[in-house]
């Protein structure tokens, strides 16, 4: 029997990136919590699957495929999660993009990366900057901005953004990445301020090394896994159901005393 806190059904969950890798696992977890869930990416294929997932086991699901950088496409998607469900109880930004490479070039540099990566050791471009900052940063402040007013009407909220580690430490060639998430981790502190009086509770989830689409490349050396993966205390990578069940935890009555905090899920890397 589930703990009566940690119940969502009746909530309404925005998922962003919700199509594959972290993002599915969040919105399978949530749906499996409880909560009707809209589920947003860009591929319209991969949401329209996860939803008839969750539709199977009996949860309300609406795809919807948009750009989370543009501001008109976010507004249009929560008023169709609004039209469609009357309420949004609670926001997950989870869409984002990475980029590994060198500030700029470094010269005699000697790593596997420049192999794997044909622009590794090369200059980040302006165009590199403000992707990452629009795609981790931007997107989140977008839907922020348009699900607030809602949420503070209804005087309650759960907004939960998917940072990084790199928001707590430094890592080699994530300059571009690790500014955008450090943003989005003060963007969670910030508003965890604001909207404290309105009974919304605004967290993010630091990953540590998950394998992903995204992150493949960083696994395909041998060497290089092994040593990433004993730098984890726990010996283990990270699975998506392990950020989606706390996410579940923070999108729940069973957080309502938690805001303005960064919570690493990474089996003690950051230690």
């Amino acid at each position: 029997m589930m703990l009566d806190e940690f119940n969502l059904e009746g909530k309404v969950a925005i998922v962003t990136g919700a199509g594959r890798g972290i993002g599915r696992g969040i919105a399978t977890a949530l749906g499996e919590a409880g909560a009707s869930v809209v589920a947003v990416a860009r591929t319209e294929a991969q949401i329209r699957e996860l939803c008839s997932q969750l539709e199977r086991g009996g949860r309300s699901c609406l795809p919807i495929a948009a750009d989370v950088t543009s501001a008109e496409q976010v507004d249009a998607l929560v008023g169709r999660a609004l039209s469609q469900f009357g309420r949004i109880d609670i926001l997950v930004n989870n869409a984002g993009t990475f980029l590994m490479k060198t500030f700029v070039p470094i010269p005699d540099l000697k790593t596997h990366l420049a192999e794997v990566l044909s622009d590794f050791n090369m200059v980040t471009s302006e165009q590199e900057w403000h992707h990452q900052m629009d795609t981790n940063a931007t997107s989140a402040f977008l839907t922020c901005r348009a699900v607030g007013p809602h949420m503070i009407r209804q005087e309650s909220g759960k907004i939960i953004n998917i940072t990084s580690l790199d928001a707590i430490k430094p890592s080699r060639y994530h300059i571009a990445y690790a500014a955008s998430k450090t943003a989005l981790a003060s963007l969670t502190k910030q508003l965890a301020i604001e909207w404290a009086r309105h009974s919304i509770n605004v967290n993010s989830i630091a990953p540590g090394f998950y394998r992903t689409t995204l992150t493949e490349f960083s696994y395909r050396d041998e060497q290089t896994k092994d040593a990433m993966l004993r730098s984890v205390p726990l010996r283990r990578f990270g699975q998506p159901r392990d950020i989606g069940l706390v996410a579940v935890f923070l999108a729940s009555k069973a957080s309502d005393y938690v805001t303005g905090c960064v919570i690493p899920v990474d089996g003690g890397l950051h230690l």
